[in-house]
């Protein structure tokens, strides 16, 4: 039963040290761009949006189209590498083992 009691600790403080790791992340912040940094969001480990900065020269009343395909690529791109920081992250403190509803 030692052993087991052992393995028990060792899952609480991983789960202390992944719960810390998580809440640290989630007030991290990545940028993500498109039309080559005409356009960047700025994204949250949490997914969550914080800011949006757009290049004047990029406004044109007649191409609205195109300045929302550029918000949604910069806005995409901020959640791509927000989600890769985490993986990395978590990564680091799991040994590279994937854990299921972290990530």
């Amino acid at each position: 039963m030692k052993g087991m009691n052992e393995l028990v600790r060792q899952a609480q403080v991983m789960q202390k040290k992944m719960a810390k790791l998580q809440e640290e992340l989630e007030t991290r912040t990545v940028e993500g761009s498109a039309g080559g940094g005409m356009v960047t969001a700025v994204v949250t480990g949490a997914n969550e949006l914080k800011s949006i900065a757009i290049d004047k020269t990029v406004i044109d009343p007649n191409d609205v189209d195109m300045l929302q395909d550029l918000v949604l690529a910069a806005v995409n791109d901020g959640l791509k590498k927000a989600k890769a920081m985490m993986e990395a992250e978590m990564g680091q403190l799991t040994g590279g083992i994937k854990m299921p509803g972290l990530f």
